[in-house]
């Protein structure tokens, strides 16, 4: 039922420090996940884009040395549906996702801080709904437990490597866009006052 202590251990370290990195990178901040949603400052994406290319990285080396597993959920297209108009709207109003709101809160912030608990308190309201909401997400769809590999026939490491090269160029549009948007400095002049 539960892991092994060392294993926890190392998952309570590697939260510690995306927490860490979270709130050094400014995301656990309202104003830069709003500027996020106005598509003025993309640091959000910079950086859960590298978290998902350096975690598909972590995770298949650890499958690949068999230290690790995966363990896929089905694809329901209710379950998706609603996962992402609910994401999407908390999101929107609340101006943190779940991992930016428990870093916001660990600094101290209030709004993550009621935020974080409207969250619990929607979760706890869905548990108690899923009975009856199970019939209508299943009803949507099921494609079983695919992934884009297997849909495609390909290795994950096909995938990885196309996120991180997309990652790459992604990187270098918004470091070229950012350049021609910042204000030149005035030249000075050499010439000599009369």
């Amino acid at each position: 039922m539960f892991e092994s202590p060392d294993r926890l251990l190392l998952g309570l370290a590697t939260g510690v420090v995306f927490g860490f990195l979270l709130q050094k990178g400014r995301v656990a901040k309202f104003e830069v996940i709003v500027e996020q949603l106005r598509l003025r400052d993309w640091t959000v994406v910079r950086i859960m884009g590298t978290a998902v290319v350096v975690g598909s990285i972590g995770v298949y080396a650890l499958v690949a040395i068999d230290e690790a597993s995966l363990h896929i959920r089905p694809v329901l297209l209710g379950g998706v549906l609603g996962g992402a108009v609910c994401f999407g709207v908390g999101m929107a109003v609340f101006g943190y996702c779940p991992g930016t709101s428990i870093a916001g809160s660990g600094e101290g912030r209030r709004d993550a801080l009621v935020g974080l608990a409207g969250m619990f308190t929607g979760a706890l309201g869905f548990v108690g709904a899923f009975p009856s909401l199970q019939p209508l997400i299943k009803g949507m769809g099921d494609w079983g437990r695919i992934t884009f590999p297997e849909v495609t026939g390909t290795s994950p490491w096909l995938w990885i490597v196309g996120l991180a090269m997309a990652g790459i160029a992604a990187f270098a549009v918004d470091r070229r866009a950012a350049h021609q948007r910042s204000p030149r400095p005035k030249r000075l002049s050499t010439e000599p006052h009369s």
